[in-house]
């Protein structure tokens, strides 16, 4: 690794980061608008939410061992590619099965890119690991909040049938990232099996690794089901698609400010501390969040966002310093694989919401974060100060 930081290949990782959430952030805001043009209910919208998720749940750790086998920019470009073209064809898709086909190789080849891209940060981070992690991350998390901005507005001068069009940002980056992005590079597994390679990596350190996996899976748990439903309660209230747009961009959007002051933080105090003083701030957080109303709505998505994001960054630093052979393999179980997990749930939310309505089932889910704070509370003292 590096002494100096690489600014030039960190932009580049940031940019690739942004640029496939940016697409990947399109559903979530339209869902009141694909439920009004499809006649769909909310068991509909949470299988559909879960099944693209299921792939990040598969591909992501795939593509982590192999980024870690493998020098290739294979992954990255191409996966990146499948989001720019295929997320922006779900404007013009005629079924439900169309729509689920075009977001879920949008969001396949999202998981493609996410681990390459996430396990090549620290090795060009120098000594701000945290950091960089941090400023790598907010490039998603910042696109998860302007991309429901951006689309909303999009669709509602133009229609959904013009979401096509939107391509053309994307491929405009990407031959951008074709020019810049440098080859990965491996961690030297090839002539190890799939078992032997895990063993190596996390032999020792598997314990706290899964303790780390849990509270991200109940995280992204929580975070996914209001993100997925959240829009459809705010258009019940009465609230524009822009409007709605606006909120969750907002929830986003504060989630960068969040994981940066979070990187930063954890560069200098026990990364426990900050897990355990922001999940359980999340549970009053979104209470406050599910029932604010009027302007106070923005408000709180903001607060809310703030806590429910916090943790992403740090979680992936703290387990690259447990597993620092590994560096793509686990940022996939922390991201993609916890993801992936986590948004399976979110058919269990629709059918629950249809039964029992979407606001009280998204204020028990409000306490759910209670789980990952006792969780937290056995993570390893493990600074990252002292990343190798």
């Amino acid at each position: 690794m590096q002494n100096k930081t690489n600014i030039k290949v960190i932009f580049a990782l940031t940019l690739v980061h942004f640029t496939g959430d940016f697409y990947s952030a399109f559903s979530a805001p339209l869902m009141p608008v694909f439920v009004s043009k499809l006649t769909l209910n909310m068991t509909q919208v949470g299988l559909m939410m879960g099944l693209i998720r299921f792939l990040s749940f598969v591909v992501q750790p795939a593509v982590g061992y192999l980024a870690d086998r493998y020098r290739t920019r294979l992954f990255i470009l191409v996966g990146l590619g499948l989001s720019v073209f295929f997320v922006p064809m779900s404007g013009i898709a005629p079924t439900y099965w169309a729509l689920i086909l075009f977001l879920s190789l949008g969001s396949f080849g999202s998981s493609m890119f996410h681990p390459s891209v996430t396990g090549m940060v620290p090795l060009y981070a120098g000594r701000n690991t945290g950091l960089c992690m941090s400023i790598f991350n907010t490039g998603g998390t910042l696109a998860f909040g302007i991309g429901p901005i951006f689309i909303t507005w999009y669709v509602a001068l133009f229609g959904l049938t013009a979401m096509p069009f939107t391509m053309l940002i994307g491929l405009t980056t990407w031959m951008y990232l074709f020019q810049t992005v440098p080859i990965p590079i491996s961690e030297g597994y090839h002539l190890q099996g799939f078992w032997g390679s895990l063993k190596e990596m996390f032999g020792s350190v598997w314990k706290p690794l899964v303790l780390m996996w849990v509270v991200m899976v109940v995280r992204s748990a929580v975070g996914q089901s209001f993100m997925t439903f959240m829009p459809i309660h705010l258009s019940d209230k009465g609230f524009s698609l822009v409007q709605i747009g606006t909120v969750t961009s907002i929830f986003v959007v504060s989630g960068t400010v969040s994981g940066l002051l979070a990187g930063y933080l954890s560069d200098r105090i026990e990364c426990k501390t900050i897990f355990i003083v922001a999940h359980s701030l999340m549970v009053p957080t979104l209470l406050l969040y599910l029932w604010a109303s009027n302007a106070w709505v923005y408000t709180a998505a903001a607060v809310a966002g703030f806590m429910v994001f916090a943790t992403i960054p740090v979680s992936i630093v703290m387990a690259q310093k447990l597993a620092p052979k590994g560096k793509s393999m686990v940022a996939s179980f922390m991201m993609g694989f916890a993801y992936g997990l986590g948004g399976m749930l979110t058919p269990v939310t629709g059918r629950l919401a249809d039964m029992y309505g979407i606001q009280i089932v998204l204020w028990f889910l409000c306490f759910v974060p209670l789980i990952t704070v006792v969780v937290a509370f056995f993570f390893p003292n493990l600074n990252s100060s002292r990343t190798t």
